[in-house]
């Protein structure tokens, strides 16, 4: 058994994925004490993007996720709206997921975490959150993931996602066996 070194890995990795060769980035990782503290770290860079944003007259393009952890940051965000005066006004968010079926004020529905957690308690217009809809037929998914994608491209594409990582090892909801490829689409 041949034990590789990062630089030998980073070479074949494209290989395995079937990839042109690429530059990998060095990615700056932050490691904090408290859940709470990394949660206003990450908050002040939302705000100051926010910030930056309406300032140029421009949309912040959120891309939001749900689950316990970004819990925190959502209560921080709050915060820096009620006391310190953030607006969300030019804020457009697209969440990264919503169980299917469901319906938007079921209990375990992601519309409903995320008006309880950031929306009804913020000033972002209603008609600039998306969650995908969990109410579809199901020959309609494709048409309406395909739309959901064109909408985030037509307006430029993310300027910041939040992701999870789930007790499974999934980031983002592209569960184990998922494309590096993958857009929104429905999962098992």
């Amino acid at each position: 058994m041949e034990v590789l070194d990062n630089k030998k890995v980073h070479t074949m990795l494209p290989k395995i994925l079937n990839e042109e060769p690429r530059v990998f980035e060095h990615v700056n990782t932050y490691v904090f004490d408290k859940p709470k503290d990394a949660a206003i770290a990450v908050a002040g860079e939302i705000a100051e993007l926010i910030r930056e944003k309406a300032a140029k007259g421009q949309n912040c393009i959120l891309g939001l996720a749900t689950g316990s952890t970004p819990k925190p940051l959502y209560a921080e965000l709050v915060r820096l709206h009620k006391e310190e005066g953030l607006s969300f006004k030019n804020v457009i968010s697209f969440n990264l997921d919503e169980y299917y079926p469901m319906e938007p004020d079921a209990l375990q529905s992601y519309v409903k975490f995320m008006k309880e957690q950031l929306f009804d308690h913020v000033d972002i217009p209603v008609d600039q959150y998306n969650v995908p809809d969990g109410t579809l037929a199901q020959d309609q998914i494709a048409a309406y993931c395909a739309e959901y994608e064109a909408r985030i491209e037509a307006l430029g594409g993310l300027d910041l996602q939040i992701l999870g990582i789930g007790g499974n090892g999934h980031i983002g909801f592209n569960e184990s066996g998922s494309s590096v490829h993958s857009k929104t689409r429905l999962v098992a």
